[in-house]
């Protein structure tokens, strides 16, 4: 009961006037962000993170949450029409949304796509309401090292469950792990890692960096692709009224599937480092496996279009969940999110939702709000968003490569952070190329002064003994499952190599 009083006075929050602006703008920023190839959520958030010092926390929280939903629901336009993948998670729609905009049904594979996105935000928002609160007050019987073991689960989430190699991942996140100790230290109060730099002492600030990673490196990335690609058959098309019927007797026919897809992509977006992506690509292969004609997947099944986009959707909610509750963040576009929560001076956790409980609620009842003024501007208005592909590129990347820079000397005006900014993009191009992930070393990158803060004082309250982190129960168990997911990968090798082995045969 009382988490129904406290949603509705989020919604009171959620539909102010200048709320509703904020919000209604925000989507609209991220469906575009959403289109342009070389953009993504993440980048979108990052760039715009330094505009919101001017509004208060609730409204801009709902301003980039909204530019993340609206990044979610935009990337579906160019992966059906144009099979380009807008971002990473919409990948999967190009399966059988392109071949079914070549056979003449582009509107029906649009509108499949933006109703199972509202069906599978609704669903994950009601996940939300329930879980957040019982998750806060659990963490209220956490110390420092069960928080710290928590890190660590975080992390090893990326080498237990990410797809990229092992090895790669925990170089990524030791990377980013290493630039956070770059400053002074946070107990000594000395200078670490400056090489005898003044600049160096104040750290790398998390906004160039990001935006330097997801922001140029993307655009360097796509720059190449474009030069390289082969000539693409443009499809441009409307959503009209008829479609819109027909989506929702697909989405009811196939309605079971879709919510089973949307809990577990909710599920999946909780768990640390994973987010949408793996999410979309997970429910089309799990709605691919239990079809009844799986024959039609890759041919244009509209269940192709339903089940990963519904999952993607519903991961973009649940990311957000450890984020406000343990400080956790469940993707990269949740990194950025939780150090605007620390730019704006707020702690997440159990403290936030009692001297907060306006910028909480209002964030859950917006999930509800955003998805359908997005819906509905996107079934309205796919044409116009389709017609951002025909702004040559030509001009649009100097304008994006402006709003990068321009994005990361706002928030402390250095040429320091600019130079980050052009560095980090050069460095994020490269791992790109050099199949290193970046969403670790964004996460280490917003959680490393924590985990750091969390290793000592837990060190201090055991005169220096690693064992409290064993003899503690809900430390002990975050710990043993992190040290199992570390191991995972050995494991896993092992085996390959000993299936390989027995394959062979002693002669």
């Amino acid at each position: 009961m009382d988490t129904l009083v406290h949603l509705w006075s989020g919604l009171g929050v959620a539909m102010q006037p200048f709320s509703l602006l904020m919000m209604t703008l925000g989507l609209i920023l991220g469906l575009a962000v959403g289109v342009l190839p070389g953009l993504g959520g993440t980048a979108g958030v990052a760039l715009l993170l330094p505009v919101t010092v001017f509004v208060a926390p609730e409204v801009a929280i709902i301003f980039l949450g909204a530019i993340y939903w609206g990044a979610l629901f935009g990337g579906v336009i160019t992966s059906v029409l144009f099979a380009i993948p807008g971002e990473p998670w919409s990948v999967a729609l190009i399966f059988d949304g392109y071949p079914m905009s070549k056979q003449g049904r582009s509107g029906l594979a649009l509108a499949a796509s933006f109703l199972s996105s509202f069906v599978g935000i609704i669903i994950a928002a009601f996940f939300f309401v329930a879980a957040a609160l019982p998750l806060a007050l659990l963490a209220l019987r956490f110390g420092p090292p069960e928080m710290f073991a928590i890190m660590m689960l975080a992390f090893s989430t990326f080498v237990g469950l990410g797809t990229g190699k092992a090895s790669k991942t925990l170089v990524s996140t030791a990377f980013g792990l290493l630039l956070t100790a770059v400053g002074l230290d946070i107990v000594t109060g000395r200078p670490r890692l400056t090489f005898g730099t003044i600049t160096w002492m104040s750290g790398f600030d998390f906004v160039p960096v990001t935006i330097g990673l997801f922001g140029l490196g993307e655009i360097l990335i796509d720059g190449e692709d474009r030069f390289s690609a082969e000539a693409r058959e443009v499809i441009l098309a409307k959503v009209g009224w008829a479609d819109i019927k027909e989506g929702m007797r697909e989405i009811w026919k196939f309605f079971p599937q879709t919510v089973m897809a949307s809990i577990m992509g909710f599920f999946v977006g909780v768990l640390p480092g994973t987010g949408a992506t793996p999410a979309s690509f997970l429910g089309y292969g799990l709605a691919k496996q239990y079809s009844k004609n799986p024959e039609k997947y890759g041919k244009g099944a509209i269940e192709g279009i339903i089940a990963p986009q519904s999952a993607a959707n519903a991961a973009g909610a649940g990311s957000l969940l450890p984020m406000i509750t343990l400080g956790i963040p469940g993707s990269p576009t949740a990194a950025v999110l939780l150090a605007g929560l620390y730019m704006w001076g707020l702690w997440p956790g159990p403290r936030l939702f009692l001297e907060q409980p306006a910028f909480v609620w209002g964030l859950i009842a917006s999930l509800f709000l955003a998805a359908l003024v997005c819906l509905i501007i996107c079934l309205a208005f796919t044409p116009m968003l389709a017609a951002i592909m025909r702004i040559p590129w030509g001009l649009l990347t100097p304008i994006i490569v402006v709003a990068c820079f321009v994005g990361s000397y706002v928030m402390r005006n250095l040429m320091f952070d600019v130079i980050c900014t052009l560095a980090f993009g050069l460095i994020g191009y490269i791992m790109k190329k050099l199949k290193y992930a970046l969403a670790p070393m964004a996460v280490a990158l917003v959680l490393g002064d924590m985990t750091e803060v969390f290793l000592r004082q837990s060190l201090i309250m055991s005169d220096g003994s690693f064992a409290i982190f064993f003899t503690r129960p809900i430390a002990a168990v975050c710990m043993s499952f992190a040290l199992l997911l570390f191991a995972f990968p050995a494991f896993k090798l092992y085996r390959e190599k000993r299936k390989a082995r027995v394959s062979i045969g002693p002669g």
